[in-house]
């Protein structure tokens, strides 16, 4: 088994490899982008700001990636369609397409939004967004896992956050897409929402991709608690007692950026998962590189095919 010492080390070699993992200029993201590289992979930097994107990938380069190399590419989880027109640009530059991480999210921060097409801000960065992106690059990724001595993996980040959410059904816009009104917690409670849902993607994209005989590894990782600006940024706007948690509490619980990565990498690249993949198809990583047990929400099959056949149904819609 995976013990708590596992390093870039216990990677696989990515040497003709490429991955795409969104987000990146900073936190884990960037972490994992710079594990990825140093063991030889391609990787492409999914991000909106360009300005941003550039100067992450020149700082990644000043701290050495070996002979790996990294790459800009636009990516607006905003928007769907913006999303899948990423997607498409990246199916027009590569041949294969080895891994897929999907660690932008929206963090439970500011007010809900709903945009034009009546979907929360956060669902959509946090699930539809991913999601499309995912379903578009499908056809490359299975492209990728029919070729020899491949290893093709999809990782969605999670969250021990998910456990907060207890839907009844998720077969309607209205129960993925929910409203928890205005609250003070009302973002914190959509973020376990979103995080569940992308647990429930995790697990019913596994199940399909088995049915269809198709060697593709799917896990959901929690990458524990994480000292990101994401964090920074959530903890600042708590009521009354923000500074206690950003400075005393916080601090005593959770690891640096890049130590939260590896159970990111380890999904990703871990050479243990390569060895077990019956194991490993379909589970909730947990730190540092363990199978952990979701929710029982999370581990129900109905609410997973469910969350899947009406996002489906819902960017149908939009495109």
């Amino acid at each position: 088994m995976p013990t708590q010492k596992i390093s870039e080390e216990d990677l696989v070699d990515l040497h003709g490899k490429v991955a795409l993992v969104t987000g990146g200029n900073t936190g884990i993201g960037y972490a994992t982008i710079q594990m990825l590289a140093r063991k030889g992979a391609k990787v492409y930097m999914g991000a909106r700001d360009q300005g941003r994107a550039e100067a992450a990938i020149k700082q990644l380069e000043s701290e050495d990636i070996n002979d790996g190399s990294v790459h800009w590419l636009k990516l607006d989880l905003t928007d769907p369609r913006a999303a899948r027109a990423a997607a498409k640009e990246l199916l027009e530059k590569e041949k294969r397409l080895d891994i897929l991480v999907n660690n932008a999210a929206m963090g439970p921060t500011g007010a809900l939004k709903f945009d034009k097409n009546g979907l929360l801000d956060i669902m959509v960065i946090n699930h539809f967004s991913p999601f499309v992106l995912t379903d578009t690059l499908l056809p490359l990724l299975k492209e990728t896992a029919r070729k020899s001595g491949t290893d093709v993996r999809i990782v969605n980040l999670a969250s021990p956050a998910h456990s907060w959410a207890k839907p009844t059904t998720l077969s309607t816009k209205e129960e993925i897409n929910k409203d928890y009104g205005g609250y003070t917690g009302a973002k914190l409670s959509a973020y376990g929402h979103s995080k569940l849902v992308n647990i429930l993607h995790i697990k019913e994209l596994q199940k399909r991709l088995n049915a269809a005989s198709v060697p593709i590894t799917c896990m959901a990782v929690d990458p524990g608690s994480v000292a990101t600006q994401g964090v920074d940024t959530f903890l600042t706007s708590v009521p009354y007692f923000s500074w206690v948690l950003k400075n005393v509490l916080h601090p005593l619980v959770s690891v640096p950026w890049r130590q939260g990565a590896m159970p990111v990498a380890f999904a990703a690249a871990g050479k243990e998962v390569s060895g077990q993949t019956a194991r490993y198809q379909g589970a909730y990583v947990v730190p540092i590189a363990a199978v952990g047990t979701p929710s029982s929400f999370a581990q129900d099959e109905r609410l997973q095919k469910e969350l899947y056949d009406t996002t489906e149904s819902l960017m149908a819609e939009l495109f």
